[in-house]
């Protein structure tokens, strides 16, 4: 039996401005190691040129890989729904993750394929989520009698799992090279879109209504530069922006 491991992870939950990335990551169970060996972990706790390295390498071990990048329209669309929030959404995307790789993977007739699927959790009810995030998964996926599935839906899964881990890296430079992208479409440095980063104050100060019609602002965030200063004066962590 062919055995593998999915972790999923997300970039960018919390950001003000630019998207949500959510990053799915399948290897051999065999292979694990590796990623080990490479020196994989949360993506917050390596620094940017250890990311970008890492990127690379990540690709050429996994067997697929699948980013859904969610807009700043998007998420304002759940979070103003009521009866479809940003967890729901980022359980959706996270299902699609699953739908795609696993619909693409190649498994001999007579032949089974064992998969850990690990997920970073994003809500503080675990089993409510994952049975939330298993009703978005198609029906021919979970019916699939060549595949045996197993679920690992936890909190810090990218710490503790180095598949998840892998994701979070992936996840993280996918939305880095998207700022960017971002920031040369607008002509501002809004620096990461945390509004825990001062150039991104100073930027949503001087610059919103630019940034509000150039379409990457998440309006549903409240009051932006209340966020602001919210966090005025907190340390950032390793790799936190």
């Amino acid at each position: 039996m062919e055995k593998y491991l999915l972790g999923i992870d997300d970039a960018g939950r919390g950001p003000v401005i630019g998207p949500m990335v959510i990053a799915g990551i399948l290897i051999r169970e065999e292979n694990e190691f590796l990623l080990k060996k490479i020196g994989a972990k949360d993506s917050k706790m390596l620094f940017p040129e250890q990311r970008k390295i890492m990127f690379k390498q990540i690709l050429e071990l996994a067997e697929d890989t699948h980013i859904e990048k969610i807009l700043p329209q998007e998420i304002d669309k759940a979070v103003f729904n009521k009866s479809f929030n940003l967890n729901t959404l980022e359980a959706a995307k996270i299902a699609t993750v699953i739908n795609e790789i696993l619909g693409r993977l190649p498994v001999k007739e007579k032949q089974k394929a064992e998969i850990k699927i690990i997920v970073d959790c994003p809500s503080p009810n675990i089993s409510k989520w994952k049975e939330t995030m298993k009703s978005f998964i198609e029906p021919e996926v979970l019916s699939n009698k060549n595949l045996k599935l197993n679920f690992y839906v936890e909190h810090k899964a990218d710490v503790n799992h180095l598949a998840c881990s892998a994701a979070s890296i992936v996840a993280k430079v996918t939305r880095d090279d998207e700022i960017e992208k971002l920031k040369s479409k607008t002509g501002i440095d809004f620096g990461s879109g945390y509004p825990a980063d001062p150039i991104t104050c100073a930027a949503l100060k001087k610059h919103e209504k630019e940034l509000r019609s150039a379409g990457v602002l998440r309006e549903s965030w409240g009051t932006l530069r209340k966020s602001c200063e919210k966090t005025k004066g907190k340390q950032k962590k390793l790799g936190e922006f």
